[in-house]
């Protein structure tokens, strides 16, 4: 009997962990990254400004793994010893796992592993007049950053990577999924799923349509429905686990 094929979508430096549990689970892992991470090339004289004012924010927020990863490694070449009296926080487990190897406490979200849910900490509710600094992406949501502008916080934001869609080929991608039997579809973030659909024509998408998608959380959940999946699950965070998790309850 054939192995159950699982279609993941992680960026493939994020993936080889997942890849493996899952064989180790018993199933075949098909990776088709829809997204790759690129580290933006240099520091502009504002982003080094930013930096070197780091001890001047009372928050400072990184929005992924990734923005830990390109971020410190900006910041590590002017702050050698991070300064004091800088709260620290991150979006998700595997990024403040990150972040706690820099000897840092690390500040996380309140209930849902997300924007909303590091939004629901007090003090960030009580951020009126305090200067915040975002790590993050090019792109992506703002909402963050408008909420606590909203509350009358000085926001700032360091873009430190780019997000670049997937090498696959619309045909190569068709004719992939057409031949496998996809058990379930692991997607990382909702611009993957947008990445992934862009790559298919209708009938492409209606291979899909009927295959359990796990999403890594309610909002991108909804996005998957919006689209036309029938059957979605909705992982508690988009690590590991949490996915794991899903798919272990799903079959």
């Amino acid at each position: 009997m054939a192995e159950p094929t699982v279609l993941v979508t992680r960026p493939e430096d994020q993936a080889s962990s997942l890849c493996n549990q899952l064989r180790e689970l018993g199933f075949k892992p098909l990776l088709c990254p829809m997204m790759r991470i690129e580290a933006c090339a240099e520091l502009t004289l504002e982003q080094r400004q930013v930096i070197l004012d780091l001890d001047q924010f009372q928050h400072v927020i990184f929005i992924s793994a990734n923005a830990v990863t390109f971020g410190m490694g900006w910041i590590e070449q002017f702050w050698p010893q991070l300064p004091s009296g800088v709260n620290w926080y991150c979006v998700g487990a595997a990024s403040a796992a990150l972040l706690e190897t820099w000897g840092l406490q690390v500040r996380q979200p309140v209930g849902s592993m997300d924007s909303e849910g590091l939004l629901a900490r007090p003090e960030l509710q009580q951020s009126r007049g305090d200067r915040v600094l975002i790590i993050k992406g090019q792109g992506g949501r703002t909402h963050l950053r408008d909420t606590l502008a909203q509350r009358g916080a000085r926001v700032e934001q360091l873009q430190c990577y780019r997000r670049l869609g997937p090498e696959l080929e619309p045909d190569e991608f068709g004719k992939l999924i057409d031949e496998q039997k996809l058990t379930a579809i692991m997607v990382s973030s909702g611009e993957g799923l947008e990445n992934m659909l862009l790559l298919l024509d209708e009938a492409g998408r209606s291979l899909l349509y009927g295959v359990p998608l796990i999403a890594p959380g309610p909002r991108v959940a909804e996005k998957a429905r919006k689209a036309g999946f029938t059957v979605v699950i909705t992982a508690s965070s988009a690590t590991d686990e949490a996915m794991l998790t899903a798919l272990r309850e799903r079959n």
